[in-house]
């Protein structure tokens, strides 16, 4: 599914495969595959845990964290109960985290097509990134679209900087904007910077400690679940 612009020929290696088939082997539709990366603590997994608790009562959800030697991300979300156990799956890289994203999915691959035929049926499933920097980006080959997140606390000169991962993700998340008054980002300033490498790709802020944080998320999300849901068989 992602969206198509310039910058997929600037930043080419996010097309080390061609895109994944919609298909399973049995002739049903496969679930949305959507891969979240972004810089260590920028929230990635928080987002994930909020996404969960949000649509797993709409939506049947199954997750995949990538971690370098362990498996902390998915024992957090073991932990808060955002889901049923079997349904997270942990891959541990054993290198940068972009090289299993991006280079070698084969991991990733074979945990999605485990629960792919394990739970069945999927609507959704989330895959995470291991914290990684403004290069990561998600292989067509593995995941639909792609979101990437920053926190504000981060610096807000970050979405000025750009890279693949700020200019190309489908949808780019600016997260914790609750810090931006104590560690004093602008963030008119940083949704400026972020339009004018992004163009009209989307951009939300959230602040998870707000009610409703995730929303942004979750409403952009569902018009893409309801077009590949409407796909064909």
């Amino acid at each position: 599914m992602h969206l198509g612009h310039d910058l997929d020929e600037k930043f080419p290696h996010r097309h080390t495969y061609s895109a994944a088939e919609p298909r399973r082997p049995n002739g049903t539709r496969r679930a949305l595959r959507i891969g979240l990366g972004g810089p260590v603590g920028s929230g990635k997994t928080a987002i994930v845990a909020a996404l969960c608790r949000a649509l797993r009562d709409q939506l049947s959800i199954a997750v995949v964290t990538n971690d370098i030697y362990t498996r902390e991300d998915a024992d957090f979300l073991l932990r808060e109960a955002v889901l049923p156990p079997e349904r997270i799956r942990a891959v541990e890289t054993g290198a940068c985290p972009h090289t299993a994203i991006r280079d070698d999915i084969s991991a990733n691959l074979e945990a999605l097509e485990d629960l792919e035929n394990e739970i069945d049926p999927l609507d959704l499933v989330l895959l995470e990134s291991g914290g990684d920097n403004l290069t990561a980006t998600f292989s067509k080959g593995l995941v639909d679209a792609q979101v990437f997140v920053i926190d504000v606390a981060g610096g807000d000169d970050i979405p000025r900087k750009g890279g693949p991962g700020v200019t190309t993700a489908d949808l780019l998340v600016i997260n914790k904007t609750d810090l931006a008054p104590y560690v004093g980002s602008d963030l008119e300033g940083m949704a400026r910077d972020a339009g004018a490498q992004r163009g009209e790709l989307p951009v939300a802020f959230t602040s998870l400690r707000s009610e409703g944080g995730v929303e942004p998320v979750t409403d952009w999300i569902r018009p893409l679940l309801t077009a590949w849901t409407a796909g064909p068989a």
